[in-house]
């Protein structure tokens, strides 16, 4: 679904909402997860509304309250720090069958991943993201693609549930939104976002702080990896202009470094002046790659990532491939606008 066919969540969409939590049975097990290999604006999205259900938990009877995200991967270092991390479960000890189950920034249904079932069958489900290839699989869809991050959806929700915002859910909240919109650099930072971070920030949060563990801070076996994986990139100047790089497993075990490190280097790709679209393939498996794509405008990215199978934004987009380096750049570079003759 594009952009421009869907619409932001209506007054009743809402209402649906807050009517469903506020009528949950008695002694209520809520559920709460985001996506695989969650980013800051899945798991701050959760985190914050988790934190603010637990502020009103006796006023909507709920008894057990768990947030989770799929799969075993290790969380990012940047946000370990966050709030409600106590919430967090790993997803064979949440409950089989809850109450109500929120899903945040998950697009598709395949990205809860063995946490699927759990959500079709709960009573209540309820999915807030801002992903315009959403595919509405819950029960209430709040989705709204011109939303900047899954957050201001978070928002939203803890507003109309009657939920002030404190310096906890607002960290949780404001790392979402800082990390989704590339620190307020991106065109997704609209007037409201700029409001949106104000009232976060008028809670008290150390903002410097966070911003510096969300941007400038990561381990020195990662600089040097970035050294080397920059070291290979190439640059491909016809037509929009492409640039892109990789970094493999052996990459990762030299440096000794995690894989969540290299999430931050297609922002050192993506500022080639002389590129369009910018690409960092990075390996998970033998012939397996993830893979992130960004664009200054010219090309929408999220068309190439849904054609291989992934998804995204515009201009922010990605996708897994399989095969050699060669193979999968060859895929992307086969969907790019062909040069002018």
């Amino acid at each position: 679904m594009s952009e421009g066919l869907r619409q932001q969540p209506s007054e009743g969409e809402w209402a649906s909402a807050v009517a469903a939590l506020r009528g949950l049975p008695p002694r209520a097990s809520v559920l709460l997860a985001c996506h695989l290999n969650p980013d800051g604006d899945a798991l701050g999205s959760m985190l914050g509304v988790a934190l603010g259900l637990r502020r009103i938990a006796g006023e909507l009877g709920i008894a057990r309250l768990q947030a989770t995200y799929p799969g075993r991967s290790a969380l990012p270092e940047p946000f370990r720090r966050l709030p409600g991390l106590d919430l967090l479960t790993p997803p064979a000890d949440t409950d089989p069958a809850p109450d109500a189950m929120l899903a945040f920034d998950v697009a598709s249904i395949e990205r809860l991943g063995e946490l699927a079932e759990r959500l079709t069958g709960a009573p209540v489900s309820i999915v807030l993201d801002h992903h315009a290839s959403n595919t509405s699989f819950g029960k209430i869809n709040l989705v709204d693609p011109v939303a900047a991050a899954t957050s201001v959806l978070s928002d939203g929700l803890l507003h109309r549930l009657g939920v002030p915002l404190d310096a906890q859910i607002a960290e949780c909240l404001y790392v979402a939104l800082a990390t989704d919109t590339g620190s307020f650099k991106f065109d997704s930072t609209t007037p409201g976002v700029h409001d949106l971070a104000a009232r976060l920030l008028a809670t008290g949060i150390p903002v410097g702080e966070i911003s510096r563990r969300l941007f400038d801070s990561r381990p020195f076996g990662a600089v040097r990896l970035f050294g080397e994986a920059m070291g290979r990139a190439r640059l491909e100047p016809d037509g929009v202009g492409f640039v892109w790089t990789y970094a493999t497993l052996d990459d990762l075990h030299r440096f000794q470094q995690r894989p969540a490190v290299l999430e931050a280097l297609i922002d050192a790709v993506r500022c080639v002046e002389e590129a369009d679209v910018s690409c960092v393939v990075k390996q998970v498996a033998e012939r397996e790659w993830t893979v992130s794509l960004r664009s200054k405008g010219a090309v929408d990215v999220s068309a190439i990532a849904v054609a291989l199978g992934g998804g995204g934004h515009k201009f922010a987009a990605g996708f897994t491939g399989r095969g050699s380096v060669d193979d999968v750049v060859a895929a992307i570079r086969g969907r790019l606008p062909r040069p002018a003759r």
